[in-house]
């Protein structure tokens, strides 16, 4: 399967938050072509600020695995994640993570680029203009 194929479940995810009214983020974690964790952004419905898509899709990973390391995994998300987010991938060590849209405010690049693992590989801009329209559709529509 490709990372289109697991960035467009990240999607879905990302579809299900906005409809219930969260920033629209979705992440999966794969390992072995097999998704072991999913997450959306449930910080209003949990009022948790740490509840962010891919913090949540790491913790299902993890207890899934039973074990806090994701070495042989892959994090799809479908916007670049922030500062704490990076944080939680450094220390499950991931060893890649595909990023959908860039998050040119809050995302972890701008701020602390070399937050990541060393061994982590990254993969930018995979269905990037799916994630951002259906960010930049969420945002008009809490401006109207």
């Amino acid at each position: 399967m490709s990372d289109d194929y697991f960035m467009g479940i990240a999607l879905e995810l990302a579809t299900e938050a906005a409809d219930d009214g969260e920033i629209p983020v979705g992440a999966v974690v794969v390992c072995r072509n097999r998704i072991i964790g999913k997450g959306r952004n449930q910080t209003e419905h949990l009022n948790d600020v740490t509840a962010h898509a891919e913090m949540l899709a790491i913790t299902a990973a993890t207890q899934y695995l039973g074990g806090k390391y994701l070495t042989d995994c892959t994090l799809y998300v479908t916007l670049e994640p922030c500062v704490m987010c990076a944080g939680a991938i450094f220390w499950a060590q991931l060893s890649r993570l595909v990023i959908g849209a860039d998050d040119a405010k809050r995302g972890y690049r701008r701020v602390e680029p070399s937050i990541l693992h060393p061994k982590t590989r990254i993969e930018t801009g995979v269905l990037a203009d799916e994630s951002q329209a259906l960010l930049a559709s969420f945002f008009q529509r809490l401006r109207t």
